[in-house]
């Protein structure tokens, strides 16, 4: 088990029932997937490729500068 997940699992204990009941179902919904050997992507994820596809298609895409904005954003300190 990933310390991260470790962590989580520890600090979910002391939620509510009905938030540990939704990890529960979000961890079940993910291990039936691995189970399956396939993944099946939500209405959104598949708007959201859909919208990424259309972007590409019209040439938008992000500058190296914007890419590195949101990485250096994102990066452990």
């Amino acid at each position: 088990m990933t310390i991260i997940l470790r962590d989580l699992v520890q600090r979910a204990e002391s939620w509510p029932e009905g938030a540990q009941q939704e990890l529960a179902q979000l961890a079940l919904e993910i291990e039936g997937e691995l189970k399956s050997g396939s993944y099946h992507a939500t209405p959104g994820e598949l708007d959201g490729i859909d919208r990424g596809l259309r972007d590409a298609a019209e040439g938008k895409f992000a500058s190296e500068d914007q890419v590195e904005a949101v990485f250096a954003k994102h990066r452990r300190k």
